[in-house]
Parts: structure tokens; C-alpha cells; sequence
């Protein structure tokens, strides 16, 4: 009886199955990778990434304290800016349109009616002065407010003193003024022999005339509010004595505003 012929399996086919890749050739790959290949690159694979919620802790007092501050302080200096601003155009629009010029004041006359040493040893003087006030502009008037005080001063003392009367002196105006002034100095008698002496020595006698006078301007309709002329007038004379003709030898006067 012939053998029948066996078959056996092969027991190498699982083996060569074994060594086949578990992804088919040309087949894609997970984006993610071979976890294997991390493996044998001595590197680890990716972990997976969460989004963490962003907090917005609210800031502390003292930093919205400081943060109103400053811009209360923005606002404060942003205001005053624009103040001056407003001031600015508005002065400049002033002057082109009035093109303002500051008064002029001479002193044309000094008269002494008295000047003498009382019993005392107290110095009398009365003073007539005589003086030009111009307004030399075409568009502004100016008001001379009552208040106004004038003082003739000879090396620091006040020698006497007055006040010029309440007018109006209207556009392009030369207004001519005769002012009393009167004083009187106790214990006077080193003052009076050092005026002598300095008149006798140099043949002129210095004073000075001081003014200030509150007034207001009047630019077209609108009046303004009430400023202060201050003048000073440097004068020299040839002598002071009562009933006497003074000569002033020479004479310059300073004018300024002040508010």
C-alpha cells in the first residue's frame, strides 16, 4: 500500500509574517508618529497640550487711586493750557485790532509853597505840581478811578504827598493836571541842613515823583477791569526853598501796569 505523501505546514511563514510592517507600503502614517521611533531616537512623544483659562485679578486700591489721580491731573494741566491759549489769542487779537500804548506822564511845573522847620524840629512842605497826562491811542479811553496817591520822596523820606482827581480821558486826550501835595516830617532838622548842604555842594536837589493810580481801560464798549498805573519820575531841581521859582533841570518818567 503506497505511503500516503504528508504535508506539512511551514512553521517559517509566521516568522516572515512577523517581520512584516503592521503599516502596508504606501499606506499614510499617524500624524502623531511611530511611538517606537521616539523610542529608539532616545526622545519621548509629544504630550497632549490643554488650554489653561486666563485670570484678570483686579488691581490693588492704591493703583486705581493713583490711576484716577493722574488723570484728574492730566485734565487739570489739559484746562490750564487751554486757558492760556484762549489768553493768547485773544491779547493778540487786541492788539491788532486796538494796537494799545502805554499813557505818558511829564512833570512840567513844581511849585513849593511851604517848606520850613516848625518849633518842633518838624519839616512843613506843600508842593503844587504841575502835570501832563497823554493818551496818545486812537481806539481805548481810560477811566482815573478815585484812590490814586502821589508822593515826592527826597533820598528815602517821603516829603509830602497827594492824589489826582477821578476823570475821563477819552481817544488821542492831553490832560493837563495841578496836583497839591502836602507833608509833614517829625524831627526833620538832620534832613533839612543835608538837603542845604548837597544843594550848595552840586547846585541841584534830586526827587523823585511816584505815582499810583487805579484805572480802567474802556477798549470801543467794553470796559475792563480796574488795573494800577504806576509812575515814577525822577526829577532835578535847583533848589527847594518856599516862594521860589524851582527849576527842573531835567526830568524822566517810567510808566508800568500792575494788577
Amino acid at each position: 500500500m503506497a505511503d500516503h505523501q504528508r504535508i506539512y505546514p511551514d512553521v517559517e511563514a509566521p516568522a516572515a509574517a512577523a517581520d512584516a510592517p503592521l503599516v502596508p507600503n504606501g499606506a499614510s502614517q499617524s500624524d502623531k508618529g511611530d511611538p517606537a521611533d521616539y523610542h529608539h531616537q532616545g526622545q519621548y512623544p509629544p504630550f497632549p497640550q490643554r488650554t489653561i483659562p486666563v485670570t484678570h485679578s483686579k488691581p490693588p486700591p492704591f493703583r486705581r487711586k493713583r490711576s484716577c489721580l493722574c488723570r484728574c491731573l492730566c485734565w487739570t494741566v489739559s484746562l490750564i493750557l487751554l486757558q492760556i491759549i484762549v489768553v493768547a489769542i485773544t491779547a493778540g487779537i487786541i492788539f491788532l485790532v486796538f494796537r494799545p500804548k502805554l499813557p505818558k506822564f511829564t512833570v512840567d511845573k513844581l511849585q513849593i509853597t511851604q517848606f520850613s522847620l516848625n518849633d518842633d524840629q518838624s519839616l512843613s512842605a506843600t508842593f503844587d505840581v504841575s502835570i501832563t497826562a497823554r493818551n496818545p491811542n486812537k481806539k481805548i479811553g481810560i477811566y482815573y478811578e478815585g484812590g490814586s496817591r502821589l508822593n515826592v520822596w527826597y533820598t528815602g523820606t517821603k516829603l509830602c504827598e497827594g492824589g489826582l482827581p477821578k476823570f475821563y480821558q477819552g481817544h488821542r486826550n492831553t490832560t493837563q493836571l495841578v496836583v497839591q501835595l502836602t507833608g509833614q516830617n517829625p524831627d526833620a532838622s538832620g534832613l533839612l541842613s543835608t538837603l542845604q548842604q548837597q544843594q550848595q555842594q552840586t547846585g541841584n536837589v534830586p526827587l523823585t515823583l511816584r505815582v499810583r493810580q487805579p484805572v480802567r481801560i474802556k477798549l470801543g464798549g467794553l470796559k475792563l477791569p480796574k488795573v494800577k498805573f504806576l509812575v515814577r519820575c525822577r526829577l532835578l531841581v535847583d533848589s527847594v526853598s518856599a516862594n521860589n521859582d524851582i527849576t527842573i533841570q531835567s526830568s524822566s518818567c517810567k510808566f508800568r501796569f500792575r494788577l
